[in-house]
């Protein structure tokens, strides 16, 4: 009985001196002073798709001169595996009966963007989105073909953060 007791103490000291170490978790959410004039608030995310193939999904939100220029998901795969058809929109469903179709939207500080990026503008879609929900992202590939990613809730939460926030709230003082 003195020993399962001691074991349980020590078992607890030693769960409790582990978690002291833990380090909180790390947002995925950056602010970027692009150049002067133009800031831009990101969030960059891992998703997969159906084939498992590892995706980066970058939203960003971008002012200029104190103006909002847009919110934006660049969806990203690995290089000479995919190849986006970057004229199609991105399709969005979040399996009831909402459903958007993200034009292909060129940046306009970049020249041209390389065979595995596509750019979307998402501004309406994630600002109609009622709650945090999965959303299925439906890539047109050349060829014909389509990547489906699946963005989870965590993500969508993370997503409309970003795209409910305010410049001011962005700027760092030495900005102002």
């Amino acid at each position: 009985m003195f020993m399962g007791c001691l074991r349980l103490i020590c078992l607890a000291c030693l769960l409790f001196g582990l978690s002291s170490f833990a380090q909180p978790a790390l947002a995925s959410t950056h602010v970027y002073q692009e150049r002067p004039q133009q800031l831009t608030y990101r969030s960059q995310q891992s998703l997969r798709d159906r084939q498992d193939r590892s995706w980066q999904a970058v939203l960003f939100k971008r002012f200029e001169a104190e103006t909002l220029a847009g919110v934006y998901l660049r969806i990203v795969g690995f290089p000479g595996l995919v190849a986006v058809d970057q004229a199609k929109p991105l399709k969005i469903d979040t399996g009831t009966a909402l459903s958007w179709q993200a034009a292909s939207s060129r940046d306009r500080t970049l020249q041209q963007l390389p065979p595995n990026v596509g750019q979307y503008d998402v501004q309406s879609a994630i600002a109609e989105l009622n709650g945090n929900i999965p959303l299925q992202l439906t890539v047109p590939l050349q060829g014909g073909g389509v990547a489906e990613l699946v963005a989870a809730p965590f993500v969508v939460r993370e997503w409309r953060s970003l795209a409910q926030t305010s410049l001011e709230s962005l700027q760092p003082e030495r900005y102002r």
